[in-house]
C-alpha cells in the first residue's frame, strides 16, 4: 500500500515501518522504537506515535512482549507459543493496562486482543476475568470513580457539595478523555464508585424539601453538563491522534476563512470575541457550572415560604412531582 502526502502523518510513518518489517529490515522479535522516539524521529506528537503503534498491533505486524516493550511480530511459519506473564494474571493487572490502553489511544483501541497482546498472554486467559469488552469497558469505569474519594460529609451548603462533585468527575474526564464515551444517561453502568457518586450527590440535597424525582434529575443534569463539555475535550483529543494537527495548527489553517467571515461584516459581534474564549474548555465548565448552578438557586427561592406568591392559574415552580 502506497501512502499520499494527503495521507495523515501516522499513516506516512505506518507505511515507512510496514516497508521495513516485509523486507526483513526489522526481524521477526526486533524491538521497535518506542512512541517518545518515533515521536523524536519524526517530529510528531505523542499521541500521533501512539497512533503509529495501534495501527501496527491491529495489522499484527507488531505484539507486545512483557519485559521487552514491543516487537516485531513472527512470521506464522515460524510462530513460537507465547511466553508466560511475568506475574500472574488477576483482574486488577487487566483493568489497570486496559485503563491504561484507553487513556493513550481511546475506548476503541480497547479490545481482548490488543489487551492480551499488551499482558503476554493469549486471549482466552482475559475471560477468566471479564465475560467481554462490554464488561471489561464497565469495570474500567467502575475502576475510575474509585479513584476520586468524596469526604464526609463534605463541605458546607449544597452548593459548595454540587461544585465539589462535579468538579470532581471533571478532572476525572480530564485524567480519562474515554471516560465520557462509556456512560449512558438512559442505560447506566450498575457498579458500586460510580453509584457512590449519585448518592453522594443526592445526600447533598438533602434538608431542601425536593422531592426523590428532582434530586435524581438535578444529580443527572450535573452529570451532564460535565459530560457534554468533557466530549469536546474528547473530540479534540482523538481529532489531533487520528490527523496528527493540533488545535493551534488547525486554527491557524482556518484564520483565512475566518478572516474573510470575520471582516465581511456580517457578524460584526462575533468579531469581537478573543479567541482563547471559545477553545477554553476548563473555562466553559466553570461557567456552565456557575450558570447551572444560579438557576437551582432561583428554583429553590421559589419553594421557601419567603419566595414569591404564586395566583392561582399561575405557573409554577418546576418541582411538583410527588
Amino acid at each position: 500500500m502506497q501512502s499520499s502526502s494527503q495521507d495523515p502523518p501516522y499513516r506516512r510513518i505506518v507505511e515507512e515501518l510496514r516497508a521495513r518489517i516485509l523486507s526483513g529490515d526489522l526481524r521477526s522479535g526486533a524491538r521497535m522504537p518506542s512512541i517518545r522516539q518515533i515521536a523524536q524521529r519524526w517530529g510528531v506528537a505523542i499521541a500521533t506515535a501512539t497512533k503509529v503503534m495501534a495501527a501496527l498491533r491491529d495489522e499484527g505486524l507488531v505484539v507486545a512482549r512483557v519485559g521487552a516493550g514491543t516487537v516485531v511480530a513472527a512470521r506464522p511459519d515460524l510462530q513460537q507459543p507465547e511466553p508466560p506473564p511475568r506475574q500472574a494474571l488477576n483482574r486488577e493487572h487487566v483493568l489497570r493496562t486496559a485503563i491504561e490502553i484507553a487513556d493513550a489511544e481511546g475506548l476503541g483501541a480497547v479490545s481482548m486482543r490488543r489487551l492480551a497482546a499488551e499482558l503476554g498472554v493469549g486471549p482466552m486467559s482475559l475471560y477468566r476475568h471479564v465475560a467481554n469488552k462490554d464488561e471489561l469497558v464497565t469495570q474500567m469505569v467502575d475502576q475510575v470513580f474509585g479513584e476520586s474519594e468524596l469526604p464526609t460529609p463534605g463541605p458546607e451548603g449544597w452548593r459548595a457539595k454540587l461544585e465539589l462533585v462535579s468538579r470532581r468527575q471533571w478532572q476525572l474526564g480530564q485524567r480519562h478523555i474515554w471516560l465520557p464515551r462509556a456512560i449512558s444517561f438512559t442505560r447506566p453502568l450498575l457498579v458500586p464508585n460510580m453509584m457512590a457518586h449519585t448518592e453522594w450527590t443526592l445526600r447533598a440535597l438533602d434538608g431542601l424539601g425536593l422531592s426523590m424525582t428532582t434530586r435524581i434529575r438535578e444529580a443527572l443534569a450535573l452529570h451532564a453538563l460535565v459530560v457534554t463539555v468533557a466530549l469536546s475535550r474528547a473530540d479534540e483529543v482523538e481529532a489531533e491522534q487520528e490527523t496528527g494537527v493540533t488545535l493551534t495548527r488547525w486554527w491557524l489553517e482556518q484564520q483565512h476563512r475566518s478572516d474573510e467571515l470575520l471582516d465581511s461584516g456580517r457578524f460584526p459581534l462575533l468579531a469581537t470575541i478573543p479567541g482563547e474564549a471559545v477553545s477554553d474548555l476548563d473555562g466553559l465548565f466553570e461557567y456552565s457550572l456557575a450558570r447551572h448552578l444560579d438557576g437551582f438557586a432561583v428554583l429553590l427561592q421559589e419553594r421557601t415560604p419567603a419566595g414569591p406568591v404564586h395566583a392561582p392559574g399561575a405557573p409554577q415552580p418546576y418541582d411538583r412531582s410527588p
